[in-house]
């Protein structure tokens, strides 16, 4: 059995982790120019590292999540594989490095040892990256449901905050209160540079809300009915927000993520007929849309419009799938998109627009790390859908819930990812990581369950 951890160092493990998100939330909202801020979050991040890797050695958890862990040391272990020396006869022999032989050979140098990635400095970078969300991943993995609960209302209340601060920033004229210098000003970002990736945090919050407030259903307490009333409450804002945002793809994930979360709340409400509080809950989403549609659904619709919103990143996927099959099997190293796709783009596609990621997160891993990323992602599929099926299949309790909840926001993050990069920004890599972690623990029986 696993030993059990005092109480101080529980403390200890709930202190650092919500330093280390609210730093997430706050400094990490952005996928480039933001060294600086993104150095704290990962200095941050090391003792809330030691602490859950310590944990899990100690307490014996790992054994039960080494398919997991092995998932984790895999994602790890690519770019610093990628960094390793390799002499020259072996990486002039890799495919795609013609033209970087030939511009050796042009300015009279001989190759000498290099690594895989055709940008060393940024799979380091990469590398370092993974230190917030790897951290969180570990301690939400042998925290209690009512430390990971506590933690999933951290991102909760940032999306209230965050939408708040969205409103502040049309209200100021599209010219203050954004908290980073390469931003889409005169939208609704919120502490995000991308206010898609604002929506992908509203969407990912969604069913927790929705999660939480209908299991308060199965008590009789009234006390905790606040917790249902927070719900309906977060759900009107999410459809408020997201037409605020007007994030194309955060209003076509709404319908599905819904749909999802009140199903999650059906189940949390022990099942059987809907009971009029949890009509309520689906209510105070059905008059948000409502409203919506009145007033603010022609803005919404011509974000639809090609005329209006040409779509670059649609043009690009052939040049990314072509400049990925010249790398296989091993890619171009993790980073190195900008560079690679910078070499290969047709002068007639030049414009003033800057085309900084693939808008395609698989597309892109198979452009930078190859086979073994693209095997890495068929294997993260199968570990979800294992455990996503765990956790739907049982009846309702707190684990089950928060752990339903946490499946739908996965989802929605892995969906978003096939048009954009959220997962590029530390505090969306966090809340999958711990996301992750709830979900994990799906593989074993709750107490309720043995009993």
């Amino acid at each position: 059995m696993p030993n059990k951890v005092s109480k101080g160092q529980w403390d200890l493990a709930a202190i650092v982790a919500i330093i280390l998100l609210a730093l997430s939330v706050v400094l990490g909202g952005a996928s480039r120019e933001h060294t600086l801020r993104l150095t704290i979050v990962e200095l941050a991040a090391l003792p809330v590292l030691v602490i859950g890797a310590g944990r899990l050695i100690r307490s014996g958890l790992w054994r039960e999540h080494r398919f997991a862990l092995g998932l984790l040391a895999a994602l790890a272990a690519i770019p610093l594989v990628q960094l390793i020396p390799l002499p020259a006869a072996v990486w002039t022999g890799l495919p795609g490095r013609d033209e970087l032989v030939l511009a050796l050979e042009l300015a009279g140098l001989q190759p000498g040892w290099a690594p895989l990635s055709l940008t060393p400095d940024l799979t380091w970078a990469s590398f370092l990256a993974l230190t917030p969300p790897a951290a969180v991943f570990l301690l939400a993995l042998s925290s209690s449901h009512t430390l990971n609960s506590r933690l999933i209302g951290i991102y909760m209340a940032a999306a209230v905050v965050g939408v708040l601060l969205g409103a502040a920033q049309l209200a100021s004229g599209g010219e203050r209160l954004y908290p980073w210098e390469t931003t889409s000003a005169g939208s609704v970002t919120g502490f995000f540079a991308n206010r898609n990736h604002l929506a992908t945090l509203l969407l990912a919050t969604l069913p927790f809300a929705a999660a939480f407030g209908a299991a308060t259903l199965r008590h009789k307490s009234d006390d905790r009915r606040l917790a249902l009333w927070f719900g309906a409450f977060f759900m009107g804002l999410v459809v408020i927000g997201l037409a605020a945002i007007r994030s194309r793809a955060g209003v076509i994930l709404f319908g599905p993520a819904v749909i999802a979360s009140l199903l999650a709340a059906w189940i949390a409400a022990g099942r059987g007929r809907p009971k009029p509080a949890l009509i309520a809950l689906a209510g105070g989403a059905a008059v948000a849309v409502a409203a919506v549609a009145l007033f603010a659904l022609p803005p919404i619709l011509a974000r639809f419009e090609v005329q209006s919103a040409p779509e670059g990143r649609f043009e690009g996927w052939p040049i990314v799938a072509a400049a990925a099959e010249t790398h296989l099997p091993l890619g171009s190293g993790i980073g190195s998109f900008d560079a690679v796709f910078r070499s290969v783009e047709p002068l007639e596609q030049l414009d003033p627009t800057f085309f900084n990621h693939a808008h395609n997160e698989y597309l892109e891993t198979w452009l930078e790390a190859g086979w073994p990323g693209a095997l890495l992602i068929l294997a993260f599929l199968v570990w979800y859908g294992r455990r996503l099926w765990s956790a739907w299949r049982a009846g309702p309790s707190r684990e089950r819930d928060l752990q339903r909840a946490a499946s739908i926001a996965l989802l929605v993050m892995l969906a978003h990812s096939a048009v954009d990069y959220p997962l590029r920004t530390a505090t969306l890599a966090c809340l999958f990581a711990l996301c992750a972690a709830i979900l994990e623990k799906a593989a074993r029986p709750t107490e309720r369950e043995l009993a």
